[in-house]
């Protein structure tokens, strides 16, 4: 991965977004993608939009959420202990003992914890544990004194950073799916540097809002958008780690290329024209299979208006939802040359009316 786009992922991905709280990262996006777009605009929900030929006709919506998944501060007690509850899905024996920031007024550091071990009672040992059951602690001695650095509403987000482990893998907090904004920019900006795009095809990449509460930033945005074939890019679930079963959810290494989606929420001549154009790139890629809706924002952009085409790219990634999230550099690169290989072959006259494809 070239030195600005990593410098890119590494600060999107250590900047705190989530849903809800996506400013930050909204930032970080526009000024990263304004030096090759035609223009980029944010919209009243939040999702940021850089543009390539925005006055054609045929319009491709490229999204990828820029959201994650963190807290958000309840109550405090009069003796300054800090109760909160998930944004998003959290895995609850996940953030205990876990040292987060609280963004407040100010970045203020605290740690999650609850009533020791040693002193669980009866059957409290064996009961998974509720967040509920949980408290921040700032080292504050009284409601007061947390309240002069914190309010009821501040989001939270766990103390863990961007880092390279060996080889091309690397772990960091909220990759789902920081990393999906990275990859429409990337594919954006290789449109943008190498060329190939019909000038007659628009193409909006879009860092979306909210994924992780409810596909919202998607729909909204598909909505105003109204482009007649969309991709949507999520992490997607890697299957060569111990405990999981290919034959249950299907075979998905990390570093054998992103996943490309069939099912009922993608449009089969999008289907068909990631995988050829993925073929003719030499882009290596994997299928994935998925009978129903996706839980992704192609879900949410199928449906929106009288509806798109729309297609689903994966990148593999290990330890979804939690804050040591892990992944292949070279399938994030990969991913956005596939996203771009596709917007290639869209023209003006591209029919997407779903048909047999040999």
């Amino acid at each position: 991965m070239r030195p600005e786009s990593l410098d890119f992922l590494k600060t999107l991905c250590n900047t705190p977004s989530p849903s809800g709280y996506e400013e930050r990262a909204a930032e970080v996006y526009r000024s990263y993608t304004k030096d090759f777009s035609h223009t980029v605009r944010t919209d009243s929900h939040g999702n940021t939009t850089a543009i390539l030929n925005p006055d054609a006709e045929m319009k491709i919506m490229l999204a990828g959420h820029m959201d994650e998944i963190g807290f958000q501060i309840l109550h405090i007690d009069d003796k300054g202990y800090l109760y909160f509850r998930g944004i998003g899905g959290h895995d609850t024996m996940v953030p205990l003992g876990n040292r987060v920031w609280i963004h407040g007024k100010e970045r203020v550091a605290g740690v999650i914890g609850r009533k020791p071990i040693h002193l669980l009672e009866g059957g409290e040992k064996d009961k998974r544990p509720e967040l509920h059951d949980m408290w921040i602690d700032i080292g504050a001695t009284s409601k007061e004194d947390a309240e002069s650095v914190v309010g009821i509403g501040d989001c939270v987000t766990y103390q863990w950073e961007f880092e390279i482990l060996r080889g091309d893998r690397a772990v960091a907090r909220g990759f789902d799916n920081r990393v999906g904004s990275v990859v429409v920019a990337e594919a954006l900006r290789l449109l943008a540097e190498e060329g190939g795009l019909d000038s007659g095809v628009g193409v909006y990449a879009v860092a979306t809002v909210q994924e992780e509460i409810g596909l919202r930033g998607a729909r909204t945005a598909a909505h105003a958008i109204g482009a007649q074939s969309g991709l949507a890019v999520d992490v997607d679930f890697a299957i060569d780690h111990p405990g999981v079963s290919a034959t249950r959810y299907g075979a998905l290494d990390i570093g054998k290329g992103p996943s490309i989606t069939r099912g009922a929420n993608i449009n089969p001549i999008v289907f068909h024209l990631m995988k050829t154009g993925a073929e003719k790139a030499g882009i290596p890629v994997q299928i994935a299979a998925e009978p129903g809706g996706t839980g992704t924002d192609a879900n949410a952009m199928q449906i929106a208006g009288s509806g798109m085409a729309t297609g689903l790219c994966g990148v593999p990634l290990r330890y979804m939802h939690t804050p040591c999230e892990l992944l292949s550099l070279t399938d994030v690169e990969n991913c956005a040359k596939l996203m771009a290989e596709y917007c290639r072959q869209v023209t003006p006259s591209t029919d997407f009316t779903p048909r047999v494809v040999i």
